[in-house]
């Protein structure tokens, strides 16, 4: 197994601390996790980018990365609706979409094709890794460091809704994407 495909199976390993972290109501929980989150979301940058430098792409690269990714983003959006930080409506939308394009990708596996993430996809992730750290690091400076934002409440308020909406918008552009991509392409029928 290659050093881009290595860092895919960390980052799945990594989720799993990540979710063990955020269970625990302890002191830092947020801070703590939210490290392990930013390091696991830096695998994905650092996987890709090897795999692509390094002429090191391969099919289990291109179904597993964007796997890895939907473990870890839909853990961590799970949590942050548990703990109502995040609308549950809007989790769903994303989960929703998660399903249907790993769905379709299934569909096309069946045709010996391998559908790799688009540009689109890989916007919608890393606008979703925006807002979870965004998320995360405000809920730490309040909780586990005790750090009064008031001043700051109605700004950071806006600035979350604004993601929420980019990375809605994402997802349901990415998704239909896909899907229409699938069903348009003549070979995976």
């Amino acid at each position: 197994m290659n050093i881009p495909n290595q860092l895919t199976v960390l980052r799945i390993l990594l989720s799993i601390v990540f979710v063990v972290l955020l269970s625990f109501d302890t002191s830092n929980a947020y801070a703590w996790s939210l490290l392990v989150f930013l390091i696991a979301s830096f695998t994905d940058f650092l996987d890709g980018h090897l795999a692509r430098k390094h002429n090191l792409v391969t099919d289990f690269g291109k179904l597993m990365d964007p796997l890895a990714d939907k473990i870890l983003v839909a853990a961590a959006l799970v949590l942050l609706v548990e703990d109502a930080l995040l609308p549950a409506w809007f989790v769903i939308v994303i989960l929703f979409r998660e399903f249907l394009v790993t769905g379709v990708r299934m569909l096309a596996l069946q045709s010996q094709a391998v559908i790799a993430a688009d540009k689109w996809g890989k916007l919608k992730t890393i606008f979703q890794i925006i807002l979870i750290a965004f998320v995360m690091t405000v809920h730490a400076v309040r909780v586990d460091f005790s750090i009064d934002l008031g001043n700051f409440d109605s700004a950071l308020n806006i600035a979350q809704q604004t993601l929420i909406w980019i990375v809605l918008a994402l997802t349901i552009y990415s998704g239909v994407g896909y899907s229409k991509g699938f069903l348009l392409n003549a070979k995976y029928k």
